[in-house]
């Protein structure tokens, strides 16, 4: 049982808001789309011409362009939840005022989470759907699985943004969105994005494996490819946690900030 006025069951406002706010923004939103993109013509296309194969998913030899494209595909997902679900919302949270506001209507803490976490994933979502066309435009899509890549991509967005919204609420100014680029970032280079996981020494691929763009490349790589296994399970129970954890923080973190 939830606390009374946590939860009213109107989340869908707060998308229903989102959208009509963005529709006069729709170039910034667009634009989070491109830098996967470019990464993969220079990459992919560019780069991938002195690589040659590399070893995919099950072994097997993979062209570098079919390797990256799927890594990047969950990169574009992560991307686009992130940054919604935390500049985005510290600015709502911090200097707007917003969800004050809103908690003066029938829209209690939860309501506000999932809300915002949902436009978050919309918009992930967006950006994974864009690059899928892409992909199978350029013949990089080897499997019939692949029509779970999107819904697959949406779940890996909603996660990422749940942490993210959680990450949001413990901001105390601008300079904190530093630690957010300096987990990116790295994560983005080192989660077999470019180079399988086999370059790393033994005690980095632990450490690797514990990155949760690993496991959302790893899911999009077997889906992409065909090679798809009981562990791909394993995978997604690490995003079940993901998203339970950040839904639970971020609802908690806004009520004790916003109704105390």
């Amino acid at each position: 049982m939830l606390p009374t006025g946590m939860y009213a069951g109107r989340a869908r406002v707060m998308v229903e808001r989102s959208m009509l706010v963005n529709r006069r923004a729709w170039l910034a939103v667009v634009s989070g789309f491109c830098e996967p993109l470019f990464y993969l013509f220079a990459m992919g296309v560019g780069f991938g011409r002195l690589v040659g194969d590399v070893a995919g998913p099950g072994g097997e030899p993979t062209d570098y362009v079919a390797y990256v494209a799927p890594a990047l595909l969950a990169a574009s997902a992560m991307n686009g939840a992130v940054y919604d679900a935390t500049f985005n919302i510290f600015f709502k949270f911090k200097y707007a005022k917003l969800y004050d506001a809103m908690l003066a209507t029938p829209l209690g803490p939860l309501d506000i989470a999932i809300g915002e976490i949902a436009w978050a994933l919309l918009r992930g979502g967006m950006y994974a759907f864009g690059f899928l066309v892409v992909m199978l435009g350029m013949g990089l899509i080897a499997s019939p699985w692949a029509v779970l890549a999107l819904p697959a991509a949406l779940f890996i967005a909603f996660s990422f943004a749940a942490i993210g919204m959680a990450c949001a609420t413990f901001m105390r100014s601008w300079q904190d969105f530093e630690l957010v680029q300096l987990a990116l970032m790295p994560m983005f280079l080192f989660s077999t994005t470019f180079f399988p996981l086999a370059v790393y020494p033994a005690q980095v691929q632990v450490g690797v494996q514990c990155l949760p763009l690993y496991h959302a490349i790893e899911i999009m790589r077997a889906l992409c490819t065909g090679f798809v296994d009981v562990s791909i399970l394993g995978h997604l129970a690490y995003f079940v946690v993901m998203a339970a954890i950040g839904v639970v923080v971020a609802s908690r973190r806004l009520g004790i900030l916003l109704l105390r």
